[in-house]
Order: structure tokens, then sequence, then C-alpha cells
């Protein structure tokens, strides 16, 4: 099951105590609790908050290019046809062929979009190529490892960019995000994340109670990964070394940054989000007990310290057979927000605040975050007003690196040592053929036996 569909089955997966995967499962609708003395929390001030209409508005055709046509740009490319009217895709871009025209078959069987042959590319450079020609906006979809030089590019060239989450997975990808972004607000180009919780409507008018003050100053909080294994491919006879880790690249820590990154940065943003908190440092430990593939843990726990001596404890896990539990608590000096059951209350558990889940059905016919990203793109191009959340990205998935070294390490590692750092996991000029497989290998922290 590729990452979009297991996300989009949330309605059927339970996790911890009962509650569904994505979230928005409140019902029935209690009051919202008095806001007699709560105050505005200052360090959210300017925090962008999206306008969530079911559609996006009439306007031009925007014709987009898709790079990276597995399971998640294929998942990205329905959605952005179903969240208006007059959007295409235009133009396809893969390092395989088998993984381009399955998405091109698909478009045409159930879209009734034919992309032409001349705007098919394959290879490592098919990105340029793909960019390059007639285009309003790209999807970037590829593995997270390539983000960074495929956003880059897309800039460079003027094009308004949907990237999937994570955007980068070492500092050297933080900092060409982070450059580029820059680039893009002065050329006034839009930029959404794959950060879905950041446009699904429970979250958002959770954040904006959060925001108001109800919970007070934020003084700590727990963030929750812990869910089954995910697929893995095996090796075939007829495939590289190269090859088969792009195509088992949600096991490979170069590919994917490790799950850490690749699946918990959406917790950790969460968090960031919500908290308006920056990170000074973390302490973490993991280990691989039962992954059949690659080189990553199968599970991290990690301590971070925020400014002002916050302490929020991150947990992901893959492996099945576990207690699962995937969600957000965010503790306040005057009560806590929970994602699980979206809900707030007081410091003596009293409810103040529930999302209405209900009523979200009823109200709306679009309430699929994954749709909903899209929309708001499509309404930012269309209204020539601009959103960006490169940086706000950029920076939760560098936390997510930062809690991932600090596990394969063992040691405490800050925020400047790790944004200061060289690192870069990109193989030196990859192309499909041999590599040295020697120095991909599970990390062992500390010394002994």
């Amino acid at each position: 099951m590729n990452r979009r569909s297991f996300l989009g089955a949330a309605t059927t997966l339970t996790v911890g105590s009962g509650l569904l995967l994505n979230g928005c499962t409140g019902k029935g609708g209690a009051s919202d609790g008095s806001k007699a003395g709560s105050t505005p929390l200052k360090q959210l001030d300017g925090t962008y908050i999206p306008d969530l209409p079911d559609k996006a508005m009439d306007g031009p055709v925007i014709k987009a290019g898709v790079v990276g046509c597995g399971g998640r740009g294929s998942g990205a490319a329905f959605d952005f046809l179903n969240s208006g009217d007059n959007l295409v895709i235009a133009a396809l871009a893969d390092v395989f062929p088998d993984r381009l025209n399955s998405l091109r078959d698909r478009l045409k069987n159930e879209k009734g979009i034919e992309v032409p042959e001349d705007k098919c590319f394959i290879g490592f450079d098919a990105y340029k190529q793909l960019i390059d020609s007639d285009l309003d906006m790209v999807l970037l979809t590829t593995p997270p490892a390539f983000r960074p030089i495929h956003f880059k590019y897309a800039v460079e060239k003027g094009k308004h960019a949907f990237m999937e989450k994570p955007i980068l997975v070492d500092p050297t990808g933080y900092r060409t995000i982070i450059a580029a972004s820059k680039q893009a607000e002065v050329k006034k180009l839009n930029v959404v994340v794959g950060t879905q919780r950041r446009h699904q409507r429970c979250y958002v008018e959770a954040f904006k109670k959060v925001k108001d003050g109800m919970i007070g100053e934020i003084t700590g909080g727990n963030v929750y990964w812990n869910g089954g294994m995910l697929w893995y491919v095996d090796r075939k006879p007829e495939f590289s070394d190269m090859e088969w880790m792009i195509r088992d690249w949600v096991n490979w820590g170069w590919l994917s940054g490790d799950h850490i990154v690749e699946q918990h940065v959406h917790n950790l943003d969460v968090f960031n989000w919500f908290s308006g908190k920056k990170v000074v440092k973390a302490t973490a430990f993991g280990d691989r007990v039962r992954r059949v593939t690659g080189d990553q843990f199968d599970f991290f726990s990690v301590d971070f310290e925020y400014e002002g001596g916050i302490h929020m404890h991150s947990m992901c896990r893959q492996i099945d057979g576990c207690s699962n539990n995937v969600s957000e608590f965010i503790q306040g000096s005057k009560g806590s927000w929970s994602s699980g059951d979206n809900t707030i209350r007081d410091l003596e558990g009293k409810e103040l605040w529930k999302f209405d889940g209900e009523a979200e059905g009823k109200e709306h016919t679009q309430t699929n975050a994954y749709v909903l990203e899209h929309v708001d793109m499509v309404n930012h191009i269309r209204s020539n007003k601009l959103v960006n959340q490169a940086e706000a990205a950029a920076y939760s998935c560098l936390c997510a690196v930062l809690g991932r070294e600090s596990a394969y390490t063992g040691k405490t590692i800050t925020w400047d040592e790790i944004s200061a750092s060289t690192m870069n996991l990109m193989p030196e000029n990859p192309k499909i053929g041999p590599m040295d497989m020697t120095g991909y290998v599970v990390h062992k922290p500390g010394t002994g036996k």
C-alpha cells in the first residue's frame, strides 16, 4: 500500500485508545468555553492560517507537471485535479519508465487527460526537462533526498511549487531549501508543502483556539507516530544497486531521511506550529529490530528541548503487533489540547472545546486535507496572493534530522550544531548502476560490544 493510500484509509484504522488516525473525529460539539482571562500567544502572531473552501475558485487553466510518478506522485496529481476546474497535468518525469507510464495510463483512463509523448521525461535529469517546458507549477514528489535540488531549479525557472513532505533529509538540503524559498518570495512564487495537517480543519480550528490563549502559555507536549511497518521491495536479479534502493526508497536513510523524518515529521510539525517555539537541542535513542531491507531504525524516542526550558517528547515506531498511537498532545499553563479526540480541556480535565467532525461533514463537500492543500495552492495562484510554506516545513524537517542524528550517535546535539553541519547524504553523481554499498549500514550509537 502506498503512503497516500495508507493515510487515505485513516477512517478504517484505529490507534491507541480507539482514536482514528486522521484525528477529525470530534462529535457533538461542546461549548467553546470562556475566553475570559485568555491572552493570545504573541509567538504565534503572523502564523499563516488558510481559508479552506471546498473547491478552488474558477480561473484560467493551470498546467502542472509531476516530478516523481510513484504512489506519492500519483496521489498528488489526482488531489490537484480534484481541487478545482481548469486544472491539467501537462507533463510527467520519473527515473523509471514503468512508474511514469502507470500514472500516464491512470490520467488517461480516469481523467481523460493524455500527456503527450514529448512531455514525458525519463532519467535523473528529467526534472529539468519537465520544469523547462510550458508549465505554471510543478508537483515535486520524488523520494525526499531529491527535493532540495528539484525545488531550487523550479524556483530558478519561475514555477510555483507543491512539495510533498519531507522536503529534505540533511542539513545541506535544509540550507538549499531556505535559500530557494527566499528566492521564491522575491519572484512572487507560491509554495505549498504536503504537511497536510496545516490544511485539515480540525487542526486549523484547534490552532486558532491555542493561538487565542485558551490553554495558556505552552509548557510541553508529546507527539507520536507509533504504527506498523510500511512496505518494502525485495531485490530482483535485474535490479542494480541504485535501482533497488530507489524502488525501496522508504527503507534507506539517504533517500527518505529515516522514518522519523519521512513520516514522524507530521507530528513534530504540529508541535512547532502550535507552540511557535524554537528547538535548542535533542537527546534521543532508537534501534533496528525487525526491518527487512535498508539501513534505517525501527523506532526512535527523542527528548526535544525548546527555548525557555520547555520539553517535548517524541516517539515513532514502525513495528507490527505493538500498541499504536498517531496523535499530538500539547500542554499549556491553563489547559491542554489533544488531536486524538480534538478536545481542549482545562487543568481539571473539564472539556472547554471540541471539534465537531459531524458538523464539518454536513457543512462541507470536501474534507480531504490532501485535496484542500491543493485548493489553497490554486486559490493563491489565481488570486495573485502569495503563500510560502517552505521555511516552516524545512524547520520541522531539520528538527527530525536533529532527532535522528542524536539517536544514531547517542549524543545530545544542539540546533546550532545540526543547522551548521556539512552533512550531505546524496551520493556523488547518482545514476542507475552499481554502487559502493559498504557505507549503507545500520548506525550503532556509543562504544563497546
